[in-house]
């Protein structure tokens, strides 16, 4: 008849490190599981139970590191254990590294491929590395498993993805959102994918659906009034400007207000995009278009020659600024400003009808005619309308040259 152990042998036995490190564990106090643990490991560093619960503590502290060298020691003298391959496997794709990870997940769902946790991160494990066709065929299994999985469903959606299948990766995405309201924001991802992929009414939809989130109703805008929605947009794109007035916003609802015969709300706003951001070419001349398609046309000026200041190769700010100089009637500067646009991109049948009519202006008939005479040789029935004037104007410079 075998003896009971003594009272002082079991109090022993309830009290050491080990036992103590599981209480703490269970009662979720992973900081003293951690202490406990380790002072059973050196007090026998053989006792693998101990650092394998000693990783596993480490872990939930987040000591990824510390824990992986556990796991590792554990693994050296039990190569074969399951829940140190999962576990370290784990680990080692938080820290990125798949590769080693993928092994040790591999030989973890050889052991058990009927459970749920090693088929799924060993999907996750092969979708880093890549390999989206084996990620599907693991994720497939773990939702065997376990169907309503949202973060299967959203990793065999994303595996789906990159094989090019949105067509089938896109329930899933829904369905995850379904299944779980911690992965709502999934179908954010698939609102870019559809994006990608010129579905944007779809996307539409779908940031629709997050009025709270200011990136999401950003986006909404910018989507109705890339589709010609400007109206639409607008409500989006005032309340992501109030939420965020960054340069980006504020010029996207310029863009909305211009596009919806709303000038006199854009232009301030175009005014302070530029004072916010005066060395951007483009914005600057953006915003010498509003201004000259509202017939502000000294202001417009003065904006091209700022842009032309910018960056003095550029024909383009030199024919904006030439084209609201002759509007103007400045012919002698719009002369200037025709040449230096003339010299960086090469002959332009406008160069030679603009300046043409400014020497025109001034009575230069000498240097008007043959400026006429070489727009009328390069445009050949291209611009019917300023052809029929210019060979008007040539019969007109002739008789008055004719009498000098």
């Amino acid at each position: 008849m075998a003896l009971l152990p003594s009272l002082v042998l079991l109090a022993l036995l309830q009290s050491g490190p080990a036992t103590e490190g599981r209480k703490a564990l269970e009662a979720n106090n992973f900081a003293l599981a951690a202490e406990l643990y380790q002072k059973a490991v050196a007090a026998d560093p053989k006792d693998w139970a101990s650092r394998f619960h000693l990783g596993l503590a480490l872990s939930l502290l987040n000591k990824d590191a510390e824990a992986v060298q556990a796991y590792r020691k554990v693994l050296e003298a039990q190569p074969n254990l399951y829940e140190a391959q999962l576990n370290l496997g784990i680990l080692l794709l938080r820290q990125k590294a798949a590769d080693e990870a993928l092994k040790l997940l591999t030989a973890a769902v050889q052991q058990k491929p009927k459970e749920y946790r090693p088929n799924y991160y060993h999907g996750e494990a092969l979708a880093s590395i890549g390999n989206s066709a084996g990620a599907e065929t693991a994720y497939r299994k773990a939702l065997e498993v376990q169907p309503a999985s949202a973060e299967a469903q959203v990793g065999l959606a994303r595996a789906l993805a990159k094989q090019n299948r949105l067509g089938d990766a896109e329930p899933l995405y829904r369905q995850a959102a379904q299944s779980d309201p911690e992965f709502r924001r999934a179908l954010l991802e698939l609102a870019g994918l559809l994006e990608q992929a010129k579905q944007q009414d779809k996307a539409v939809e779908i940031y629709r659906q997050f009025p709270e989130d200011a990136a999401a109703r950003e986006r909404l805008g910018e989507l109705l009034l890339e589709g010609g929605k400007a109206l639409e947009a607008i409500p989006e794109l005032e309340k992501s400007y109030q939420a965020s007035p960054t340069n980006a916003n504020r010029l996207a609802l310029a863009t909305a207000y211009l596009r919806s015969k709303q000038a006199q709300k854009a232009l301030p706003l175009l005014q302070q995009a530029v004072n916010a951001e005066p060395e951007d070419l483009q914005l600057r001349l953006y915003y010498g278009r509003a201004l000259r398609d509202q017939r502000s046309f000294q202001a417009a000026a003065a904006e091209f020659f700022k842009a032309t200041q910018l960056k003095q190769d550029s024909k383009e700010s030199w024919s904006e600024l030439a084209g609201m100089l002759i509007l103007l009637e400045n012919y002698t500067q719009a002369i200037k400003a025709l040449d230096n646009a003339h010299a960086l991109g090469g002959e332009t049948t406008a160069y030679w009808y603009f300046r043409a009519l400014c020497f025109d202006h001034l009575k230069d008939y000498k240097q008007a005619l043959p400026s006429y005479e070489k727009f009328l040789a390069l445009s050949v029935n291209k611009n019917p309308d300023e052809e029929f004037k210019a060979r008007q104007r040539i019969r007109v410079i002739q008789k008055e040259l004719s009498k000098r």
